[in-house]
């Protein structure tokens, strides 16, 4: 079972926006709220950070938990230690899984993967080390990855004679083109950060020392930003991908007469014309 608990502290280091840190104790998921960013760690790092129910249960939580925050603007997800993001599934359960089971796990793991893909808030993938199988598979729902220079990628489950079963048949051929998403998930093969990066599947390779500042800074840009406007966006580009062209163009043109109807977009275009920084409010 997993244990919760939140607590609530004064930081002294941060100005009166983000005057408190939340953390949310599950027993194989941190939860770290700084400010308006939230910080969520796999913490299993004695097995890689493999993804067994439990984990994914506590990653549920963890996401729907930073859903229904109204003051978070992004979250930053990556691994305990230094070797892993998250190195796959977790072999000693898949191997006593019936076909029944294994359905239902797949369905249980695609559903916590959509919630972040669309969570409405940007989620950046500080990849720490093996992103392999269910672990590359949660890097592609994230928004933006970014990877260290020792990091792997790979989606070996047809040396385990699986396929990938948290989407990943959907979202790498999605991501990096249909022959090389085939390449990578028929071979089984584990590539590199920089090859990950030269065809598509991470945004950057960083150092390690700086995997997470990177990541922070990207999120702050983003929060710099209006806050309806940036979930718009998230929203018309997740599901423009699963219409034509055309309908996407629909959905786009919805969307966008949506942000003109806010107080936003008023603050935006007055700021701009009088050549002053905005004060989004997000409404």
């Amino acid at each position: 079972m997993s244990s919760t608990t939140t607590t609530l502290a004064s930081s002294p280091t941060t100005g009166p926006a983000d005057s408190s840190t939340e953390v949310l104790t599950l027993a194989n998921v941190l939860y770290e709220k700084r400010g308006a960013i939230a910080y969520v760690t796999v913490n299993r790092p004695k097995v890689l950070n493999a993804l067994n129910t439990p984990t994914w249960k506590d990653l549920r939580t963890a996401f729907e938990h930073a859903r229904n925050d109204a003051a978070l603007r992004g979250v930053i997800l990556t691994g305990a230690g230094d070797k892993a993001f998250i190195a796959g599934a977790d072999i000693s359960e898949l191997a006593h899984a019936s076909s029944i089971d294994a359905e239902r796990s797949s369905r249980y793991g695609q559903e916590v993967l959509d919630l972040i893909e669309n969570l409405g808030k940007p989620v950046i993938a500080a990849i720490n080390g093996f992103a392999l199988g269910g672990g590359c598979e949660t890097a592609m729902a994230c928004t933006i990855r970014i990877a260290v220079e020792h990091a792997k990628f790979g989606q070996p489950e047809v040396k385990l004679g699986l396929l990938p079963g948290g989407g990943g048949t959907q979202r790498l051929p999605r991501l990096v083109g249909k022959g090389r998403a085939l390449q990578l998930i028929l071979s089984g093969e584990t590539i590199s950060a920089q090859e990950a990066w030269r065809i598509g599947l991470v945004n950057e390779v960083v150092a390690a020392a700086d995997l997470m500042a990177r990541a922070e800074a990207i999120l702050k840009l983003i929060a710099s930003n209006a806050p309806i406007a940036v979930r718009q966006s998230l929203e018309a580009v997740n599901k423009g991908l699963d219409t034509s062209q055309s309908e996407g163009f629909a959905l786009e043109a919805s969307y966008f007469g949506l942000c003109a109807g806010t107080e936003d977009k008023k603050e935006g275009t007055s700021a701009f014309l009088e050549k002053r920084a905005p004060q989004f409010a997000g409404r």
